[in-house]
Parts: C-alpha cells; sequence; structure tokens
C-alpha cells in the first residue's frame, strides 16, 4: 500500500504526517535527514481520515489540551526498534526517563547505546514520545527535530523534567 502524507505547521515546525492505509506511519521533522525513517513512494492526501485525526490531536496537544493519543500506529522497523518504542508509548505525560530506564524496561540492560539509535530512528515522533528520553544526568540529548523542539515540547508538557538544558545550564 502507497504511504499518504498532509504537512502541518507546528509550533515545533513543520511537521509531514504520513499514513500507511488506515494507521499513522510517521510524523517527519521539517528538516529531518532523509533517511532516518524509510517509506515508500508517498503522495499527498489532505481528506486522509487517520491524518486528519492525527492533525486535530497534535493541535489539541500544542494547545496543551491534549496529553494522550488516540491514534493506530503502523511502526516498520526490526523486533529490538519495536521493543523500544512501544516503551516510549509507556512513558506518562509530563514524565522522562533515560535510555538506560529503557533499556531495562524491555530486558536488555546493556544495549543502552542500542536504545539510543531506536529511540533516534522512531518513525512517530511525538505520539511515541521520544522526547521524553533524556541523558542520565538530566541533559538532553539527541533528538530529530533538533535539541530546541525537544526542549519546547518538554517545557509544554511541565512536567518532571530537571530543567537542565543543552549547555548543562539551568534555564
Amino acid at each position: 500500500m502507497a504511504y499518504t502524507f498532509i504537512t502541518l505547521p507546528s509550533p515545533v515546525g513543520e511537521l509531514k504526517l504520513v499514513a500507511n492505509g488506515s494507521r499513522l506511519a510517521a510524523i517527519l521533522w521539517e528538516n529531518d535527514k532523509p533517511n532516518r525513517v524509510r517509506l515508500g513512494p508517498m503522495s499527498e492526501a489532505p481528506d486522509n481520515p487517520v491524518l486528519m485525526k492525527t492533525a486535530r490531536q497534535l493541535e489539541e496537544y500544542f494547545a496543551g489540551t491534549r496529553s494522550a493519543f488516540d491514534l493506530e500506529l503502523d511502526f516498520a522497523g526490526t523486533e529490538f526498534q519495536k521493543k523500544v518504542w512501544a516503551a516510549l508509548l509507556t512513558i506518562p505525560f509530563g514524565e522522562t526517563r533515560t535510555y538506560r530506564q529503557i533499556a531495562e524496561q524491555i530486558g536488555h540492560p546493556s544495549a543502552v547505546r542500542a536504545v539510543g539509535a531506536a529511540n533516534g530512528r522512531n518513525p512517530i515522533s511525538i505520539i511515541a514520545p521520544c522526547h521524553r528520553v533524556i541523558g542520565a544526568s538530566g541533559k538532553l540529548t539527541g533528538f530529530a527535530g533538533g535539541l530546541e523542539a525537544k526542549e519546547r515540547l518538554l517545557t509544554l508538557e511541565g512536567g518532571q523534567w530537571s530543567g537542565i538544558g543543552r549547555t548543562g545550564e539551568l534555564f
């Protein structure tokens, strides 16, 4: 099945929402690396119901009126990546986890770097909240949308984040 997409302006830049049939397959960043998420050919589909529902839920999230998403997801990746992405879905709104905590949660406590790599390839950013994964020191670490976007998302959620920025300085 061919992928369909729409674009959505947001406070963290333009997002490309991608569906595979009736399921959300990706949320891509405006300046995303071309091969970070591998998808097939795409066509624009402004009337796709899952894309319209995703856009509405993201708009509510950015407006501060939604803290959980209700969408069918289509994760395409390795079994290990899918375990990591499923673990991301368990991180509550307003909370963070470290890469080590995710590695322990999926039963691979020594796979911290592999968890980081899988987190970096998360195709469904924001919905599968990879922005809620931070370094063990509390610092913000790599993020496909950029560290400024990660910081904005965590600030929007206003939760249990230490407030230690990119440079390690409190702000």
